[in-house]
């Protein structure tokens, strides 16, 4: 892809084209390109049309979503900046280029820094800092970036959901006026825009130009789009200030979190993008997802040594390399109505502490994993009752109480300290190799600025201290998924419901945004938990098969067969992660909404991994042919059912024979004419190997 910026002249910097490439543009094609993109005068309008800058300011005559808002006691509230400098880093062919900005309006006593990245993966990050070179004190109210999208884009997708159902997707007309998704629950959130994505119309998967932004912040949030009549689009975001949260003093500043942005032809282009900078970015961190095994749908709070021991017997026969500890471990935790906060291993269930249990799960050849929330704190706690003022509130009164837990303040250093040095003194004792990391509630009626940064300083002061430790991001389930949280954790949890469809749709759309390795997926017991649907083992565990997978069920109630076929499908995650960690994630965009495909192919595109799964009943009675894009086009490959999820139930007589037989084509006969699908039971999933014939 490529950014041409204009940074000629006074004003900010104005983008002429975010999009597909432009390799071969010379300077004088890029002088010719800001002349030809330079609109008409027309009546009533403006005397001199200007574009929008990165940083919208209605000074120059823009009549949306302003990009500074703030003041300095009702005056200044409308700040023009004029560019001072404009530095460029050039990393050379393919490896993208640094922009650097600083402007300032000596009126209004401000000075802005400007930071565009467009990373070698394709990604463009954007970030702004404030600063206030004035003698009175300035009141900011949010500060946004701001992206042009062409006239093309008609059509905007991004997400809501709820708990058990995070990301579910939301299509409309990008038509005149703004399309503002603000985030206020002091966490990502699971009704969070996620990603929001403006693009051509009807596009899909494999077609259609999209423009996606993301905001790479844990905390509120504002995600928009909007669109002038005057025909300007503008896709964009930033961190959401309750008002009078940042009061910036003589000197000081303030930094934007970093806004995400990504081109692509289809959803696929653009997800690759992300996925390539969030694998570039982790430096190799974790090396191959280890099978993990969480107690929480197995036992919830009914801890017993002997049972889970047991569970640690269960584990290991199947093949999982780590044992996480959920809730119920700590001082007083029967339920969720008391301990949180109190952040020491219960005399009277653990009167050894922890040990007996992890040396039976190291002595079965697995790592330690451990559960906690740290942000929160019961008000029935030892905590709470030494310090209920450690407690976050609001003009004196606290919020209302959510899963019987409040919010603990970590912008207070006493709060912060204590935290950090329980969390070090377990993760030392225990040698734990593994954090579920939780939070179980929206942070209502609060600021939230300081708390999330204080968040992100915790988290990486404890992994200073404890190199090899690895922390997932949990909240309600999925409800702090971003780019800003993953800076400090290795993975998230997706969702709390692993029913294996609702999972289909919750993995869909979370890739968009994440590679596989990073979503955590886990196998639960054949009656969902959070749906109460009865669904086969395969189903199960090949929807986990395209995540970090792990199982989250009692297996010393599984029965002998069940144990067997789950470690077949646990022997081809290890066979397969190596390289399924590294592939590219591929989504076919088929007629039949009940009839999904999705797989990872190999980066050299030697083989890959597809699943076929029929996520309701279809409209006709042969599902007709299914595309599996992604492959060399030129070279022939042999496509066969893989075992153990190569036997889905079907209303076949007889089966397709190609299932019976496997089939070789090319990459170019599987991409635009396809295979016969067959026509599977609701609920069923076949997965399919292609390897290089």
């Amino acid at each position: 892809m490529s950014l041409v910026l204009d940074c000629r002249g006074p004003r900010l910097p104005r983008v002429l084209h975010w999009g597909r490439a432009l390799p071969h543009a010379s300077d004088a094609d890029l002088s010719a390109l800001a002349l030809a993109s330079l609109p008409a005068t027309v009546p009533n309008s403006l005397d001199t049309p200007a574009s929008v800058a990165v940083v919208p300011e209605p000074a120059t005559g823009w009549f949306g979503l302003p990009g500074v808002l703030g003041h300095r006691d009702g005056r200044h509230w409308s700040p023009l900046f004029e560019t001072e400098h404009v530095g460029l880093h050039d990393r050379g062919a393919g490896e993208g280029g640094e922009v650097a900005v600083l402007a300032s309006d000596t009126g209004c006593g401000l000075s802005l820094e400007l930071r565009l990245d467009l990373t070698a993966d394709g990604v463009l990050r954007m970030r702004a800092a404030l600063r206030n070179t004035a003698s009175g004190w300035y009141t900011l109210d949010g500060l946004v970036m701001a992206l042009p999208v062409p006239a093309e884009a008609t059509e905007l997708l991004d997400f809501t959901g709820r708990w058990s159902r995070e990301r579910d997707p939301q299509r409309r007309a990008f038509s005149a006026g703004a399309h503002v998704r603000d985030g206020r629950r002091g966490r990502t959130g699971s009704d969070a825009s996620f990603i929001l994505v403006a693009g051509e119309k009807g596009f899909g998967f494999r077609s259609g130009q999209v423009w996606g932004v993301h905001v790479g912040w844990s905390g509120n949030h504002r995600t928009y789009a909007e669109r002038l009549p005057t025909g300007e689009s503008v896709v964009g975001g930033g961190e959401l200030l309750q008002s009078g949260e940042v009061r910036l003093a003589p000197g000081a500043s303030y930094e934007t979190p970093w806004v995400y942005a990504a081109h692509g032809d289809g959803l696929d282009e653009m997800a690759a993008r992300f996925h390539r900078l969030v694998r570039s970015g982790r430096g190799g961190r974790g090396g191959p997802r280890p099978v993990i095994v969480n107690t929480w749908e197995a036992v919830y709070f009914d801890h017993d040594l002997g049972r889970l021991t047991a569970l640690v017997d269960a584990a290991a026969e199947v093949g999982a390399e780590r044992f996480v500890l959920d809730d119920g471990w700590f001082r007083g935790r029967r339920d969720d109505r008391a301990g949180l906060g109190d952040w020491f291993v219960d005399e009277t269930r653990w009167p050894d502490g922890l040990h007996p249990l992890v040396e039976h799960v190291r002595a079965r050849g697995m790592d330690f994993g451990l559960w906690v929330e740290p942000e929160m704190v019961n008000p029935d706690s030892d905590l709470a009752r030494a310090h209920p003022d450690w407690i976050m509130a609001t003009e004196g009164r606290q919020p209302p109480p959510v899963r019987h837990q409040q919010a603990l303040d970590l912008r207070r250093q006493e709060a912060y300290q204590y935290i950090l040095e329980r969390l070090d003194a377990l993760v030392s004792e225990y040698r734990i190799a593994f954090l579920k990391w939780d939070h179980n509630r929206d942070l209502i009626d609060a600021g939230v600025h300081e708390q999330t940064r204080a968040v992100y300083r915790l988290m990486d002061e404890l992994r200073a201290r404890h190199p090899g430790l690895e922390i997932e991001s949990c909240s309600s389930g999925g409800a702090r998924v971003d780019l800003g949280i993953l800076e400090c954790t290795d993975r998230v949890w997706a969702s709390d419901c692993i029913d294996g469809i609702e999972r289909q749709a919750i993995q869909r759309w979370t890739a968009l945004l994440l590679p596989p390795e990073l979503i955590g997926s886990h196998v639960g017991s054949a009656r969902s938990h959070t749906t109460g649907r009865t669904q086969s083992l395969s189903l199960r565990a090949g929807t986990a098969l395209f995540g970090h997978f792990g199982i989250e069920w009692d297996l010393t109630a599984a029965s002998g067969e069940e144990r067997a076929e789950l470690r077949r499908w646990v022997q081809l995650y290890k066979r397969m992660r190596g390289w399924l960690h590294r592939g590219l994630v591929v989504r076919a965009d088929h007629p039949d909404p009940a009839l999904w495909l999705h797989g990872i192919v190999s980066a050299d595109r030697d083989q890959a991994l597809f699943s076929v799964v029929a996520m309701a009943t279809g409209a006709r009675t042969q599902p007709g042919r299914v595309r599996i894009p992604g492959l060399d086009p030129h070279q022939r490959y042999r496509v066969n059912p893989l075992a153990p999820g190569d036997s889905p139930g079907t209303t076949a007589v007889t089966p397709n024979p190609w299932l019976a037989e496997g089939v070789v084509v090319t990459g170019q006969v599987l991409a635009e004419v396809g295979l016969s699908a067959p026509p599977l039971h609701p609920e069923q999933l076949l997965l399919l190997h292609i390897t290089k014939a």
